[in-house]
């Protein structure tokens, strides 16, 4: 009974498992020829370019800023935890084009502070800098959190015991708890980096130009219908998934070694 049990578990997780890969089928439908001229190719190969260096930009950014904050938070008291995370909330559970609205007219020509930054020459609308602004604020809350995470699962001992043989916080950190904590780290870093690449909603209305892959998907459909938007969706899929699935890998492995 037992075996056949787990024979039915297996059955119906494995079945749970193709109903949400089925759509990846949808990589075989009978749509007529890819479109792959250059109408399509040089906006499509522009796009990509866009996506992985701004959205490195925003990682650099988000990592520089949120590693720091996401320390603070991991050691603060409960109460003092609870209101940074439901700040940090905010921007996450905000409807993505309410996100990007809001950035326009906070950080546009309508704002105090776009107002400010454009009359030094930075334009924050339509604009490799609203482009990332927008992700920032898009990812931050996913890494922030995640290394909040991640930081907790460092034995608060080792830290301590170290701290007595004479280290300075700031070494704690890097000899102790970074390493401890690296691929935890890394995959707060590999959602936040999925949530910001393939953001929409918002950056469609901060930064409608220069396009990443998202609006550029959008515009293909849009102009030249899906035997355009499949080649730069394959590319786009391909950038996207291999990071998150080799951060889980190595995470699991490291807990199961």
């Amino acid at each position: 009974m037992r075996i056949e049990s787990r024979w039915m578990a297996r059955a119906g997780v494995a079945a749970f498992a193709l109903v949400l890969l089925y759509p990846f089928t949808a990589l075989f439908a009978h749509i007529g020829p890819w479109q792959w001229g250059p109408d399509v190719r040089g906006p499509a190969l522009s796009s990509l370019r866009v996506s992985l260096l701004l959205t490195g930009v925003a990682m650099v950014v988000i990592v520089a800023v949120g590693t720091p904050i996401a320390a603070y938070i991991a050691r603060c008291r409960m109460r003092e935890r609870l209101l940074w995370q439901a700040v940090l909330l905010i921007p996450i559970l905000l409807p993505p084009l309410a996100l990007g609205i809001l950035l326009t007219l906070a950080f546009g020509p309508y704002g105090a502070a776009g107002r400010f930054l454009e009359h030094y020459g930075v334009v924050m609308t339509n604009s490799p800098t609203a482009f990332v602004i927008t992700q920032v604020y898009v990812g931050t809350g996913y890494y922030v959190l995640g290394a909040v995470a991640a930081l907790d699962a460092v034995p608060v001992m080792l830290q301590k015991h170290a701290a007595l043989l004479g280290l300075t916080p700031g070494k704690v950190f890097l000899r102790v708890t970074l390493p401890l904590c690296r691929l935890g780290l890394a995959v707060a870093l590999s959602i936040a980096w999925v949530r910001t690449i393939g953001e929409f909603g918002a950056v469609v209305v901060t930064a409608y130009y220069p396009s990443g892959m998202p609006v550029q998907l959008w515009v293909n459909l849009q102009s030249f219908g899906l035997p355009a938007v499949m080649p730069l969706l394959v590319v786009f899929l391909a950038v996207v998934l291999p990071l998150p699935w080799l951060a889980h890998f190595l995470a699991q492995r490291k807990r199961n070694a």
